[in-house]
């Protein structure tokens, strides 16, 4: 293991010498999208297959109401509200996002009141502005106490670049997300509410003697397509996050800075294609391996070993001149004591350059003080690196 000193942090360095297997497939290094931010993660390994400004902020738009949706699910869970909770259509809710607004709606009557069934099929199936509002006032009494509790269930799901200002996306310079935040809740969605998820497939919904088919047209092609959001903004263009499942590989793809609906709908659907055929799973540690060492300054031992908490497994390109490559990274100084099973390192995994997951390393065992003069030599070993 290698240490690398960056002022006051230091990485653990550790490589795994894995050739990918060759075979007669699309080079998945040569692949590029039309889409200005993209990211498609595997989702059983968790292993990112293409990113592209994943990071970057945009405007969420209508992405937005799966944050809403997420909200919604959790009250549901947690049995806060039921199915059949009714809430009453404000006239704001009715002019903001209904059929004045000229904006997506499930068309509510003013006044009326209607179940949160019919709701949450409302928004998901046709991004239904006043549904979202309806809810939201429903719920915490405006749409702006329902966003602040949006924020905090998106600090809490593991969105870290994410501000909601409203539950519908529509215009507000305080709303913002991610590409990598977008795929994160896609995919807590789909493995915390199995109960509700299937509803993101659901072909049409009638209300109010309107009928809409669902927005999403990438449900009507063969590529195993159930979920879940579009959105347009003018800063940031056409978007859409999608999950889809065939032979049994899940993917989860997040595409935005498209130019009009129809090349967002082309090339998602010719990401996805990309993705199921031209990757294959590959095994890098069973559960339980020691795959390295991090140093314990002031220690008996010195060291102490690390080991996967799970087996690692990733998902790479058929065809990829890269072998795979790992680092292990943690904070430095490790001070004793360490207890044993503690989680203090990960292990990152490269094609080449390209980062493709992190997983967690804990210790294999306890480690204690050291002696004083233990303690002594290696507060000088530490004062020497940190002055390299």
């Amino acid at each position: 293991m290698k240490i690398l000193c960056f002022r006051r942090a230091v990485a653990g360095l550790f490589a795994i010498a894995l050739m990918a297997t060759q075979a007669l497939a699309q080079d998945a290094t040569d692949f590029e999208t039309k889409a200005e931010q993209a990211l498609m993660v595997e989702a059983s390994t968790g292993t990112i297959l293409l990113s592209k400004g994943q990071a970057q902020t945009i405007p969420p738009a209508s992405l937005a109401k799966l944050m809403t949706m997420e909200v919604v699910f959790d009250a549901l869970t947690k049995g806060e509200i039921s199915l059949d909770t009714e809430y009453t259509v404000s006239e704001h809710a009715w002019r903001t996002g209904g059929a004045p607004s000229r904006t997506s709606t499930m068309f509510a009557a003013i006044k009326s009141s209607i179940r949160v069934d019919d709701l949450i099929r409302g928004v998901i199936i046709q991004m239904a502005n006043d549904g979202c509002i309806i809810l939201a006032e429903g719920m915490e009494g405006s749409e702006e106490a329902f966003a602040a509790r949006m924020n905090l269930r998106a600090t809490e799901i593991g969105m870290k670049d994410s501000h909601f200002a409203n539950p519908t996306g529509l215009p507000d310079p305080q709303n913002k997300t991610t590409l990598a935040d977008m795929v994160t809740l896609a995919r807590h969605l789909h493995t915390a509410y199995p109960q509700y998820y299937s509803l993101y497939a659901t072909p049409d919904f009638e209300w109010n003697n309107i009928f809409q088919r669902n927005r999403n047209r990438l449900l009507y092609t063969d590529l195993g397509v159930d979920g879940l959001a579009t959105g347009y903004a003018d800063e940031s263009g056409f978007a859409i996050v999608v999950s889809a499942e065939r032979n049994g590989v899940r993917l989860f793809l997040g595409l935005s800075g498209l130019k009009n609906d129809r090349e967002r709908n082309e090339e998602a659907i010719r990401v996805l294609q990309w993705g199921q055929t031209n990757f294959e799973r590959k095994s890098v540690f069973k559960k339980g391996e020691v795959i390295g060492q991090a140093s314990v300054y002031g220690s008996a031992e010195g060291h102490v070993d690390l080991l996967t908490v799970a087996p690692v497994e990733v998902y790479v390109p058929v065809l990829d001149p890269n072998p795979l490559s790992g680092r292990i990274v943690y904070h430095w100084p490790l001070r004793p004591p360490v207890r044993s099973g503690q989680e203090i390192a990960q292990l990152r995994v490269f094609s080449g350059d390209r980062l493709l997951r992190e997983v967690p390393l804990e210790t294999a065992s306890a480690v204690g003080v050291g002696t004083l003069r233990q303690r002594a030599m290696d507060a000088i070993i530490e004062m020497l690196f940190f002055w390299l």
